[in-house]
């Protein structure tokens, strides 16, 4: 008998990732994965498995499943859920163990967003174009988790040594602070340091797309400009005409038309997967700009 998680809540939104579909923007498609690829991956690395093994990810807790077919080895990472099996707490960022019929269950955070659940072995749906990532845009993946839904998992290579657990530092509940490379467009804005000067509230229209901040807007120098669309990348901040910065997720799409101002900095980007709406985030430029004629 195959070992099996049987979800028996989901929470606001519970999706199967793992480190997504590169190299596929030509096609249309882009990588997705998980938002936060180094809870992600820290999951995986707690239970013996490749970075790339599929974890569930929990958007504000509420998310619990129950074992069948066997035990299972767990960890939970990320944004910190007092993740429990049979209602007994045990620590985020250590491995657990449990046992064919107990519950896990992850609670609402106390700080960040979201939080990943690892099964030694991986959570083994069937991928869609090489990944088992879900794209909440374009709707590729396997689909968002339900109540009822039967997850199984995969069979345990012995090529990874676990770990006990990993001391890793806390998640900000308030101000997060994030650098950014200049350009490519940030000549095209009035006074692009307003970028920097300001600090951003993140809005509660923000998901796994873009994040959307409010707060002094930037004025365009040229309104009546356009661009033709652009390669998108993750991580990159676009100025819409309302002048409020939207920085783009692991879903977001593979071109853009709104200048993008700069991108955030690939040691930052997992940051933004655990910033709630209501919070602060202040921007930075990695290093000096260089002013362009306009």
């Amino acid at each position: 008998m195959s070992i099996t998680l049987e979800v028996l809540r989901t929470g606001p939104l519970a999706l199967v990732e793992d480190l997504g579909r590169p190299g596929m923007a030509h096609m249309g498609v882009t990588t997705s994965g998980a938002a936060d690829r180094r809870a992600h991956t820290l999951a995986n690395r707690l239970v013996a498995n490749p970075g790339e093994h599929a974890t569930v990810e929990v958007t504000f807790g509420g998310f619990s499943a129950r074992v069948h077919g066997g035990d299972v080895t767990i960890a939970v990472t990320g944004a910190d859920t007092d993740p429990a099996v049979n209602g007994v707490p045990f620590g985020t960022n250590s491995i657990h163990h449990a046992r064919d019929g107990e519950v896990i269950s992850l609670g609402a955070p106390h700080s960040g967003l979201r939080s990943y659940l690892a099964v030694r072995g991986g959570i083994d749906v069937a991928p869609v174009l090489g990944s088992r990532s879900h794209d909440v845009m374009s709707a590729i993946g396997p689909a968002p988790l339900r109540a009822g839904d039967v997850l199984p998992i995969g069979e345990h290579s012995t090529g990874f040594p676990e770990l006990d657990q990993a001391p890793v530092g806390a998640i900000s509940p308030e101000i997060v602070d994030l650098q950014v490379v200049p350009g490519p467009r940030d000549d095209w804005f009035v006074d692009p340091d307003i970028l920097v000067r300001t600090n951003w509230l993140v809005t509660n229209r923000s998901d796994r797309v873009g994040m959307r901040l409010a707060g002094m807007p930037l004025e365009h120098s040229r309104p009546d400009r356009q661009l033709p669309s652009e390669g998108a990348t993750r991580g990159a901040i676009q100025i819409p005409p309302n002048g409020f910065p939207v920085i783009l997720g692991p879903d977001h799409p593979v071109t853009g038309g709104y200048p993008v101002i700069g991108v955030v900095t690939d040691e930052d980007i997992d940051k933004l997967g655990q910033v709630r709406p209501g919070q602060t985030v202040r921007l930075h430029w990695s290093r000096p700009r260089h002013p362009h004629d306009i």
